[in-house]
């Protein structure tokens, strides 16, 4: 496979797993904070990609390589928080903020943003979260990117 089509193919492959992200959001999954973390790396990586199309090196293919790293690291981050494998942040898990500063009024109130968990799986496919689907896809990812890099 040639440096141009593997650094398409993953660019492209950033681009699918972002643009699946706002499709579940807009069906109604909105994100947790960890899952707005992992869309930022496939950001860059789509604009690394565009780049290393017009321009020659290893560089951009590196810093793609990185970024698709970066997401799956979250993803399995994440994973095992949803899982229960390790403690994730306080400001998105049952572990935040303590209920005694909430009125009665607070709990029950309809208005305001939905809470969204970051230990919560929302939507699985095959015992697998989002998080987990994203981290698999961006290893191949990774991989693609290599590609490139070696074909540099």
């Amino acid at each position: 496979m040639s440096r141009t089509l593997t650094i398409l193919l993953a660019t492209l492959g950033s681009a699918a797993l972002l643009g699946g992200a706002f499709i579940f959001q807009a069906f109604g999954y909105p994100p947790c904070a960890m899952c707005i973390w992992q869309r930022w790396p496939h950001g860059i990586a789509i604009a690394i990609g565009l780049i290393a199309l017009m321009l020659p090196g290893r560089v951009l293919p590196l810093l793609g390589a990185l970024a698709a790293v970066t997401t799956a690291a979250i993803g399995v981050f994440h994973t095992g928080v949803e899982r229960d494998w390790w403690e994730g942040p306080a400001s998105c898990t049952g572990t935040g903020q303590s209920l005694g500063s909430l009125s009665g009024g607070d709990l029950l109130s309809m208005d305001g943003p939905r809470l969204v968990m970051c230990d919560v799986v929302s939507w699985e496919l095959f015992g697998l979260s989002m998080a987990s689907w994203n981290a698999l896809f961006s290893l191949v990812l990774v991989g693609l990117w290599v590609t490139a890099l070696r074909r540099s």
